[in-house]
């Protein structure tokens, strides 16, 4: 059993590994904005336990225990935030700050119970990989909506994050999960795409917008 403390750490180190699976200190300490030295300790703790790989001045590495440990409580968070807009009818830009302090609750059953109701979902109502109990997730190769072309039709699958101004913004322009849209215009000077629903209505997206939305 871990700390919040603990779980906020592994679950940072879980969302910024790299395709190497290693994490700078320093992008850990900005985005849990703690000092550095906070994080060395955290991280010499979290060797001891075998959760990284950690030597001085080096980037750290989970390890498959490390990943494992994460994964549960990554994977705690995102049913929350299912059942929040599945069964509870919250919208999804409101179900994150509710889902971080629920995530902390420690009874596997609860949260195997929450699943199984929800029919076993793959995916978070942002479009993020569930792991399953055991800690397994299936990564989900999409791009990004500013690497399609002019023409190109895309379904939207997922956003790359979930802050409720981000998702607030979305809502306001009724672009969901599950839309297709077509590719009209590409502005050469700032890339801003003017896009066409399913429905033809028609919407211009800045790239900043553009980079963050994920499509198949």
């Amino acid at each position: 059993m871990y700390s919040i403390a603990e779980e906020n750490y592994l679950k940072s180190l879980f969302n910024l590994a790299n395709e190497h699976d290693l994490i700078q200190l320093k992008e850990i300490g900005k985005l849990l904005d703690v000092k550095m030295s906070s994080v060395t300790n955290m991280m010499k703790r979290f060797a001891d336990k075998g959760l990284v790989h950690y030597e001085n001045y080096k980037p750290v590495k989970l390890t498959e225990n490390g990943k494992r440990e994460a994964a549960l409580i990554i994977r705690k968070h995102r049913l929350t935030e299912m059942y929040l807009v599945e069964k509870m009818g919250f919208g999804w830009e409101k179900v994150h700050n509710i889902a971080e302090q629920i995530e902390h609750i420690h009874a596997s059953d609860f949260f195997d119970k929450m699943d199984e109701i929800l029919g076993f979902p793959t995916v978070d109502p942002h479009g993020s990989p569930i792991p399953d109990k055991d800690g397994k997730i299936v990564r989900i190769q999409h791009k990004t909506l500013s690497e399609c072309k002019i023409g190109d039709k895309a379904k939207l699958m997922a956003v790359r994050q979930s802050s409720s101004d981000f998702l607030s913004y979305l809502n306001s322009r009724e672009l969901y999960l599950g839309e297709t849209v077509e590719v009209e215009e590409i502005e050469s000077f700032d890339g801003t795409m003017k896009i066409v629903y399913s429905s033809g209505r028609k919407e211009s997206l800045s790239k900043k917008v553009c980079d963050m939305l994920l499509v198949r």
